[in-house]
């Protein structure tokens, strides 16, 4: 059996990785691009503080430009079967990776769900449903433990967070995330205004929307402001929806 851990690169998925360090064969982050740059700088100090190191592998695509071309061209950003950039930048590295290990080999896989997600690891599109060939522990649920925990292990033990948190958002994605509503883009809009302008140019080359329904070009500044700034934590969760 080996024990892999895929950091999201947040802080839930730091923490989880911390608790089960000891038992933990390889960690492994899949870098985007589009991370705030203080992310790298975050992963090089949990691999300090894991005390093991942080493998860091990446899409040859790079961008989520890159990789929404690259699906298709035209058409398609994020829908019910996922997001194109999630597909082309997440899985099929995680899916690469998979396919280079020994055969027979055993999995078992390390995530940062924490106990409100239960349903992301149990239920009926969950993990145990859409991986059953891998054992997966989420050692935040297993202890009761919520975000807002993990953020208390981050600060007792001086590990400093990601830029993206003390900015507003609840999860440390790439800036200017596909699969964000109208107050997630209103927030990147006044945080990130190059990002905006380039997704809304992007939004129109392919000739679809990253929101149901309108463009970001034509989105009222005033839309969503009473919605959460982020969607869930980008990673295996959100790739598993295109398979």
């Amino acid at each position: 059996m080996v024990t892999v851990a895929w950091f999201s690169g947040g802080g839930s998925s730091a923490v989880a990785i911390k608790l089960m360090v000891k038992e933990i064969d390889e960690i492994i982050y899949i870098h985007i691009d589009d991370q705030h740059a203080d992310t790298l700088r975050f992963v090089r100090q949990c691999g300090m503080w894991f005390g093991k190191p942080v493998k860091i592998l990446q899409s040859p695509l790079k961008t989520v430009e890159a990789a929404c071309y690259a699906a298709g061209g035209r058409g398609y950003i994020n829908g019910p079967s996922g997001a194109a950039c999630t597909r082309q930048l997440k899985r099929l590295v995680r899916q690469q990776w998979e396919y280079e290990q020994p055969l027979n080999t055993k999995l078992r896989y390390v995530w940062g769900m924490d106990c409100n997600e239960i349903d992301r690891l149990d239920g009926e599109s969950g993990l145990r449903v859409k991986m059953p060939d891998k054992e997966h522990v989420c050692p935040l649920i297993d202890k009761g433990m919520e975000k807002q925990d993990a953020h208390k292990v981050m600060a007792a033990s001086r590990i400093k967070r990601p830029a993206m948190y003390d900015l507003g958002y609840l999860n440390n994605n790439c800036v200017g995330c596909v699969k964000g509503g109208m107050g997630y883009w209103n927030k990147i809009r006044r945080d990130f205004p190059a990002v905006f302008a380039a997704r809304a140019k992007m939004e129109r080359v392919i000739g679809a929307s990253c929101i149901k329904g309108v463009y970001l070009d034509e989105l009222d500044p005033n839309r969503g402001r009473k919605d959460k700034p982020i969607v869930e934590d980008c990673g295996i969760m959100c790739e598993l929806m295109a398979i």
